[in-house]
Order: structure tokens, then sequence, then C-alpha cells
């Protein structure tokens, strides 16, 4: 029953891709759009990165922005440069937070951004979303020992909630329809609400779940934090770009296809999932299955 569950929760987070595949297919076959032709013109495509979303993307000791949604927007430039018959379109990075990052999309600042995005209803009157890479949830981050389990556990303590993002909007929603005495601490990105609970500023952080585990795994003692809570969302992961541009987005749903169906999506998440110790769930692995539209 409870993989019936799940397996339905995943075909509802894809259904909307699996239409807009069907109804830009002819397109793709036949035009180019608005963003192809902003990338042809200037010889370059675009990627935003997000600079400590382990390990979706973030940068490494080089400075060099990588990871597993970096990794796969790799991809996605090599089938750009096959489709514009351009093979030494050049590649810039631009890093772009939860503030930033969906009006840098919607003006064509950044052509496609790869990081740890949760696609919702509201964003998508902004910006388009590709097939999901990932599904998360939000839960807690705090230290080992603490009693914080749940969110109902923070009366008369503090969170920090990343501002402008999914965790945010319900992590408050919930404080506000119990009636927590819960003090809300914002911070700007994942680092900075690192910061604040490793420095006591606050007695839990609540995003996403896999980027807990993230930043957890890269801290000094990773053993003196863990993750807890029950879920309190389903949230499926997409590559955003510039909206109403059906062709580059038809592109991008191929190059997802491509990868799963050759199995090089899965070695990707091995490659960074596997030393945070985080299987994959049977959310994603039905994700993965829907994704893997035939060419």
């Amino acid at each position: 029953m409870k993989t019936t569950s799940l397996t339905a929760r995943a075909l509802l987070a894809f259904a909307p891709f699996a239409i807009a595949c069907l109804t830009s297919a002819q397109a793709f076959a036949q035009s180019t759009d608005p963003v192809l032709e902003r990338i042809k013109s200037k010889g370059v495509i675009t990627i935003g990165y997000r600079e400590t979303s382990i390990p979706f993307s973030f940068l490494n000791d080089e400075k060099k922005p990588v990871g597993y949604a970096i990794d796969l927007c790799m991809k996605v430039v090599q089938d750009v440069r096959q489709r514009l018959k351009a093979p030494t379109l050049k590649v810039d990075f631009v890093a772009v937070n939860p503030q930033n990052r969906i009006p840098l999309v919607s003006n064509g600042t950044v052509d496609i951004e790869c990081g740890s995005t949760v696609n919702t209803l509201g964003r998508q009157q902004q910006v388009d979303f590709s097939a999901p890479h990932f599904i998360s949830t939000t839960r807690l981050l705090v230290r080992k020992g603490s009693r914080v389990r749940e969110v109902e556990d923070l009366i008369g303590k503090a969170v920090a909630l990343p501002i402008n993002t999914t965790p945010e909007r319900l992590v408050k929603g919930l404080i506000e329809a119990k009636k927590l005495n819960v003090r809300i601490v914002p911070v700007r990105d994942n680092a900075e609400g690192f910061l604040a609970l490793s420095t006591g500023r606050v007695d839990a952080f609540s995003t996403d779940d896999i980027l807990l585990f993230g930043l957890r795994k890269s801290a000094p003692n990773p053993s003196e934090y863990e993750v807890v809570g029950r879920a309190l969302s389903f949230d499926p992961y997409g590559l955003m770009i510039q909206k109403n541009s059906t062709v580059f987005l038809s592109l991008v749903n191929a190059t997802i296809a491509r990868e799963v169906r050759d199995g090089q999506l899965k070695a990707s998440y091995d490659r960074w999932f596997s030393p945070l110790q985080v299987p994959m769930s049977n959310d994603l692995a039905a994700a993965f299955k829907l994704a893997a539209l035939a060419e």
C-alpha cells in the first residue's frame, strides 16, 4: 500500500511534464524558440547555479560549480550544442539564490537554473520546469541530543528558515495554524541557516531534507547533527527555464529521458548521494520511470 501511494504521488508530480512533452513535440521537431535563439546569437549558454545546495549545485574546493544538477545541465549543454550545430558553444555560470533565481530565469539573464528548486503551481506562473530530477521533503536539522524532533517541539525556541522558499511558507504556515510560540529567524541561504544553528542562534534549521543531509555531511563535525521530523511535504525538483520556451523545454526533457533510459542519471545519483547515505526513494524511482519517455 505504501509503494502504491508513493508512485501515485510521483505520477501526479510528473503529469504536467508529460502533457508538456506531448504538446510541444511537434514544435521541437519544426522550429526554435527565443531561448535557443538567444543562446545561438550570443554563442553562450548561461547556467544558474547555487553555491551551497549540496549535492545538487555547489562550489567545490576549486570554486567550480559541481553537483548532481550541474552534471545533468552539462548533458543539456551537449544536446544544445548538437541542436544548434555549435560545438564550441561556451558556458557561463551565474550564482543564484532563493531570492533572485526566478527573476533571473524569467528575464533571460539565466538560460537554465540548475539547483534544487521545487516546482510549485505558483512558480509555474513565472517560469517553466523540466521533468522532476529529484523528490524531496521538508524536515529539520538539529544538534544531536536536542529534544526537538518535530516543529511542535520548537515551542519557546527558534528556527531558521530560508527566505522565499517552499519550506519557509510551509513551516510558517504550520506554526501559525497551530499557534505555536516559535521565533522565526530568516536566513538568505543554506550556509547562513547552518551557521545560525551551529553558533546557537537557533535550535533548528528547516529546509529540504536532502539539503540538510548535505550540510551535515560537509560540517566539520557531522556526528553532532541529525535530520529529524516527519515528512512535511512532497517536493519535486526541476530545472527552471524561461516561460513558454516550449522547444527548449522539450530539449531539456528529452535529455532527462535519455539520461534515465541509459542509466546515466541513476549513476549520477549514486555518485552524489551515496556519500550522504541517502538511498533512492520509491518516489524518485517512480518519477524516473515516468520521465523515461521514448524518442
